[in-house]
């Protein structure tokens, strides 16, 4: 980490950590890229755009404990400071609370507050396109993966994939869920036996998670999702690759429709103070 909070970068300004995304583009540093380190602005103020979409989301659904600050920095790019005076922010303003103790730490409280609507405009309407992108390759690309690793999954994969399913089916809460989602989709990934194919998977859902670690949810996302993934596994198990990958285009709409309510819930949403105050000037200019 460099003293500004974002990633250590070379003179060509490409990260030097160590990443899965090598199958695809590398990221732009422009600080106004989402998906690139957050350094616009006042950093803590990104992290809380970032943060508040990531709860209307469902990424953090109400009740949930919040990684704590050091993981959240390695995850976002940031110092823990900028982290720190960010969920400060979020208590003051509503959406989480603190809670002492041995098991204590930032819980969420609320998914959705008065300023909502213009944290996610500036995170996420604001790069629309970019998701767009997104959206379409990851529909381009899962469906292959389950079409291909129908054709060549082996007992082993058979084996990972309904131990993950299981785990998922049975989970008591959202962590242990996001947990087992994430196993079985790369397990899904991994019966391609082609690592490419399994690196296009992770970074796609890295970027669809905005590198937080969890897929969009609401409950009822998650029934359908419980049929899809018995579906999803017993097809290509049984080694029906058409039927997989279909089942897989739809599955992964899940997301991208979260998305896109939460995107139109922010457009319509009311405008900031200091927005509502600009207008009103050019609106009484001669």
């Amino acid at each position: 980490m460099d003293n500004s909070g974002g990633m250590k970068t070379n003179n060509l300004g490409r990260s030097t950590e160590p990443s899965a995304r090598a199958a695809m583009p590398a990221k732009p540093t422009a600080g106004h890229h989402w998906d690139a380190p957050i350094v616009s602005r006042h950093v803590a103020d990104d992290v809380v755009d970032r943060l508040v979409t990531a709860v209307g989301l469902g990424l953090y659904v109400t009740g949930q404990q919040l990684p704590t600050e050091r993981e959240l920095a390695a995850m976002l790019g940031v110092s823990r400071n900028s982290v720190r005076e960010a969920l400060k922010q979020l208590t003051d303003d509503g959406y989480l609370e603190v809670r002492r103790g041995r098991k204590g730490g930032y819980f969420v409280l609320a998914d959705w507050g008065p300023e909502s609507a213009e944290h996610v405009r500036r995170q996420l309407v604001a790069n629309w396109a970019e998701f767009e992108h997104i959206f379409d390759a990851r529909n381009l690309v899962e469906p292959l993966i389950a079409r291909t690793a129908a054709d060549r999954r082996t007992k082993r994969d058979g084996k990972a994939m309904t131990t993950a399913l299981e785990a998922y089916i049975a989970a008591p809460d959202h962590d242990a869920s996001r947990r087992a989602d994430t196993a079985l989709h790369l397990a899904i990934a991994e019966a391609t036996h082609n690592p490419f194919l399994v690196k296009l998977s992770v970074d796609l859902r890295s970027r669809i998670t905005l590198d937080l670690g969890a897929e969009p949810y609401t409950d009822e996302t998650r029934r359908i999702a419980v049929g899809q993934h018995r579906e999803l596994v017993a097809a290509i198990i049984a080694g029906r690759p058409d039927e997989a990958a279909d089942i897989a285009a739809r599955h992964f709409m899940l997301s991208e429709n979260l998305f896109r309510r939460l995107a139109d819930r922010a457009r319509v949403g009311p405008r900031s103070r200091t927005q509502k105050n600009g207008a009103e000037r050019r609106a009484t200019r001669p």
